[in-house]
């Protein structure tokens, strides 16, 4: 199985899996027009739409998709229903495409039904976590995002992290207003920042690098505590619920 992604809306990253009879899956297309292009110039063959919640700049291509390839079946979670979704599922469950056996995993916070879809090492968490960063809580559910990206990070620390959207520059500036002199946040961010100058794809995320400079993944560490100005004592998960408000503030861009 390959992976692919298409940028759309300047900051989507539209995922797609294809193997070696060029067969394909796509995932969270928020716009049809560039996934068709991208299909009719590889010559694929589309079986599946993966949808891993219901926010339009995830769903808003699968109408004129499903128009040019009618028989694809559509995954989602019942949040997704309205988006012409034919085969609802939900944490728990695994499916099987293109022979390769797919876990779901529940991830609400970011929407109450979020799930995210992992074939190993793979894991297409839609907007629960970002390379640096984690996604906008919607409707004060804290307590279920903060578990959701705590159960991602057991998750074997080779698993590649396939988010939803490029937020990377934002996500590291952030961080560096806590943790000024993190080396691994400096030097990730330089990384970052030559890579944009070249032109080249950030992707991709691992998770055991992540550990190292998602602040949202370190919210348990008594560095990050000091340097917030509170105790070691300070609960991890007031630890999230205090950065995730922050982030809202700071300038950041719809995550």
């Amino acid at each position: 199985m390959i992976l692919t992604n298409i940028m759309a809306l300047k900051n989507n990253y539209i995922w797609i899996l294809y193997d070696k009879n060029n067969s394909c899956i796509i995932i969270d297309p928020g716009e049809s027009k560039i996934v068709i292009k991208e299909i009719i110039q590889k010559k694929w063959n589309p079986k599946a739409i993966l949808l891993t919640h219901n926010h339009v700049d995830h769903t808003n291509g699968v109408e004129n998709i499903l128009k040019k390839y009618p028989k694809i079946i559509v995954f989602g979670p019942e949040e997704t229903k309205n988006f012409h979704v034919n085969e609802i599922i939900k944490g728990g469950d695994k499916i099987n495409l293109l022979e390769y056996d797919i876990d779901i995993i529940s991830t609400p916070g970011h929407t109450l039904g979020h799930i995210s879809y992992y074939l190993k090492p793979y894991l297409f968490c839609g907007d629960t976590l970002f390379s640096a960063g984690c996604g906008k809580v919607f409707k004060n559910n804290y307590i279920k995002m903060y578990n959701s990206i705590q159960s991602i990070k057991l998750f074997p620390n080779n698993t590649v992290l396939c988010c939803a959207h490029e937020y990377t520059v934002s996500n590291l500036i952030f961080s560096m207003h806590f943790l000024p002199q993190d080396k691994n946040i400096k030097c990730y961010y330089k990384k970052i920042q030559k890579k944009i100058f070249l032109k080249k794809n950030i992707f991709p995320f691992f998770l055991n690098h992540e550990k190292k400079i998602n602040i949202f993944l370190r919210t348990d560490e008594f560095f990050l505590k000091k340097s917030m100005g509170f105790k070691k004592s300070k609960d991890s998960f007031e630890i999230f619920c205090y950065l995730r408000k922050i982030k809202d503030i700071f300038g950041a861009k719809r995550d």
